[in-house]
């Protein structure tokens, strides 16, 4: 998934529901109607959200009148934080980030630590 400029433009900050220092990576999405600029988003996907962009007080709505884009985090059950010998021992799925990368406005970026060994060659 490609960096979503209209998703970060208006965050005021990132509310990590669980201790990030546990987790290499985590998938990194966008929610594109959310109701709410600040409470948490809802989570129906697989999969446990870990994690949320907040929004600025003032920001505005996205092409549906009420509704927000913001970002979200979360892992599967098959992911390496859930089983450190499975699917993702050496990798990571393509919508992984470094939990650590991300801040309000930065788009999460894949690292060795997220991927579990030196990156592939681009």
């Amino acid at each position: 998934m490609g960096e979503n400029r209209q998703a970060l433009e208006h965050e005021d900050g990132i509310v990590w529901t669980e201790d990030i220092e546990r987790f290499d990576y985590v998938r990194q999405s966008v929610e594109l109607s959310v109701s709410t600029r600040r409470r948490p988003v809802p989570w129906s996907g697989s999969g446990r959200r870990i994690g949320y962009a907040v929004l600025r007080l003032d920001a505005p709505s996205g092409d549906v009148p009420g509704k927000f884009i913001r970002r979200v985090f979360w892992v599967k059950d098959y992911d390496r934080s859930e089983q450190p010998n499975g699917t993702y021992e050496r990798s990571a799925p393509s919508e992984a980030v470094d939990p650590r990368t991300v801040a309000p406005g930065v788009w999460g970026e894949i690292t060795e630590r997220a991927w579990g060994e030196p990156l592939p060659e681009a």
